[in-house]
C-alpha cells in the first residue's frame, strides 16, 4: 500500500492538544436531511494501556450528538469479537464502521459485507492486511518505523554487547509486528542477542514475570526492549525488586512506546533511556473525513499517517513532558 503523508496533518499532529483533546469540531458533522450520522466504533479495551485510554477518550469527545453523530462503541482485545461487533453494526444499518482492528489479518469478508450495504469503513490506530477498496481511509501510524527509530537509537548506544530482553504486545497486532520487525532484523544482522522474546499483552504483570523468570535463571541481559509503556513499567519493577539498576548510565537500558506522561517523566528522572512516541489522537482526521464524504467530496489520499518521534533520556525536557505526554 502506497503512504504518503499529508502536510496538513503532519502540521495537525505535531500539537496534540489541539488535534487530540480539544476534539470537537467547528461545525457538527449532520447527515443528510440533519439527521444524526450514525457510526460504529470498534476499539481494542480501553484498559488495555495509556495510550488506548486516551483513544477511547478522544473518540468519545468528538463522536457526540453535538457534533452530529450518533456513536455506538464495542470493544475487545480478541479479532473473532471484533468481526461480530462489525456484523452486528452492519445489521444495525450504521452510516461509518471505524476500525482498530485487534490483528491484522481476517477482515476482508466482514468489510465486504460492509460495502455491500452502503456502509463506509474508516481504519484509525492500526493497519489491516484487506483489499484498500474496501475501506474509504486510514489514520495510522507507522509502526515498523516505530520501531526501526528505536532499534538504530538503542544500536547508536555503542554498548559493548546486546542482550536483550524483548517484550512482545499482543501477536499479530499492527502495533506488535512493526515493533518486533526492527529488531527481529538486527537480530538476523548479528548486531544484538535476544535472550528472551515472549508476549505480555501489553500487561505490566505478565511483563514482569517475563523479566523475573530471565533473572531467576541468571542470564545475562543488559536490555530491555518493551513495546509499549506498561509492560516497560512491569519489566521494571522485576528489576527493581532484585535490585538491578536501570536507566542512564546504570546496568540496564529501558524502552518502551506510547509517551505515557508518566512514563516520560522516568526519562526526565533518567530510570528510563528511551520511549517512542504513539500518537493516540486520530479522532479530528477521522471527523474531517465524514465531513467530506457527507458533501459527496472524494478523499485523495488513502493513508494518513501520523509524524510521531522518539525521545532519550539524555535530551528529553520538561517541555517534551508537558506536550507529548498522554
Amino acid at each position: 500500500m502506497k503512504k504518503k503523508v499529508l502536510a496538513v496533518f503532519m502540521a495537525a499532529a505535531m500539537v496534540l492538544g489541539i488535534a487530540a483533546c480539544g476534539g470537537n469540531s467547528a461545525e457538527p458533522a449532520g447527515g443528510k436531511g440533519g439527521d444524526l450520522i450514525k457510526v460504529g466504533i470498534i476499539n481494542n479495551d480501553p484498559n488495555e494501556s495509556g495510550y488506548r485510554t486516551a483513544n477511547d477518550k478522544s473518540m468519545k469527545e468528538m463522536f457526540t450528538k453535538e457534533n452530529g453523530y450518533e456513536a455506538s462503541f464495542a470493544y475487545s482485545l480478541k479479532n473473532d469479537e471484533q468481526i461480530n461487533a462489525a456484523q452486528k453494526f452492519i445489521t444495525d444499518g450504521v452510516d461509518y464502521l471505524l476500525l482498530s482492528a485487534a490483528d491484522t489479518a481476517g477482515w476482508d469478508g466482514v468489510l465486504k459485507d460492509a460495502k455491500d450495504a452502503g456502509i463506509k469503513v474508516i481504519l484509525f490506530d492500526r493497519t489491516i492486511d484487506a483489499d484498500p477498496s474496501l475501506y474509504e481511509a486510514s489514520i495510522v501510524s507507522d509502526m515498523a518505523a516505530e520501531g526501526q527509530q528505536a532499534v538504530d537509537w538503542l544500536l547508536a548506544q555503542g554498548l559493548s554487547e546486546y542482550n536483550v530482553i524483548h517484550i512482545q504486545g499482543a501477536m499479530g497486532s499492527a502495533a506488535q509486528i512493526g515493533r518486533t520487525g526492527a529488531l527481529d532484523a538486527a537480530k538476523n544482522d548479528g548486531k544484538v542477542n535476544i535472550v528472551t522474546q515472549q508476549t505480555a499483552t501489553w500487561n505490566a504483570e505478565n511483563a514482569q514475570q517475563i523479566v523475573q523468570s530471565v533473572i531467576d535463571a541468571k542470564t545475562p541481559f543488559n536490555v530491555i526492549y518493551a513495546e509499549n509503556d506498561d509492560m516497560a513499567k512491569g519489566a521494571v519493577a522485576a528489576l527493581d525488586a532484585a535490585g538491578i539498576s536501570h536507566g542512564v548510565g546504570k546496568d540496564v537500558v529501558v524502552m518502551g512506546f506510547d509517551c505515557n506522561k508518566w512514563a516520560l517523566e522516568e526519562l526526565l528522572k533518567k530510570n528510563w533511556n528511551y520511549d517512542g512516541q504513539c500518537n493516540p489522537f486520530q479522532a479530528s482526521y477521522i471527523d474531517d473525513i465524514i465531513k467530506k464524504l457527507e458533501k459527496g467530496e472524494s478523499i485523495s489520499e488513502k493513508t494518513i499517517i501520523m509524524q510521531e518521534k522518539g525521545f532519550d533520556a539524555n535530551t528529553i525536557t520538561q517541555e517534551d513532558v508537558d506536550k507529548y505526554g498522554i
